[in-house]
């Protein structure tokens, strides 16, 4: 499997970080990228999509990140996707709790764009 294979569902409600990972997902990475702007919209298209990786941004209206990873977790196809939460916060104990929700990686906000591709090509590495 080459990374371009892989497909990646980013969960993020600020719209100019998304463009940010986005462009450094695809254009850098050369990752399938299907992203979602809350936690409801990705649970309505993660099951049809079949993500490799997950990445979830923490704090969102509605269902943050960890309570979204929860509800797909229950969907019994996607049990054993990794998945990675991008944050602002990164306190070691936010940083432990997100590890015990079964987080490969916490990845921090401010990312640098021409590093997060090969960042996440390595999670997906790590899994294959």
């Amino acid at each position: 499997m080459t990374d371009s294979d892989n497909k990646i569902l980013y969960v993020e409600d600020e719209e100019d970080i998304r463009t940010v990972a986005r462009i450094s997902l695809e254009t850098v990475g050369g990752f399938i990228v299907k992203i979602c702007a809350s936690g409801k919209e990705a649970l309505q298209v993660v099951e049809d999509f079949k993500p490799d990786l997950i990445l979830l941004d923490v704090m969102m209206p509605d269902m943050d990140g960890p309570a979204t990873l929860l509800e797909i977790r229950k969907i019994a196809s996607l049990k054993n996707v990794p998945a990675a939460f991008m944050t602002a916060k990164v306190q070691a104990n936010e940083i432990e709790h997100f590890y015990s929700l079964g987080a490969v990686d916490v990845i921090p906000k401010p990312f640098d764009p021409m590093t997060l591709a090969e960042r996440v090509g390595k999670l997906l590495k790590k899994e294959a």
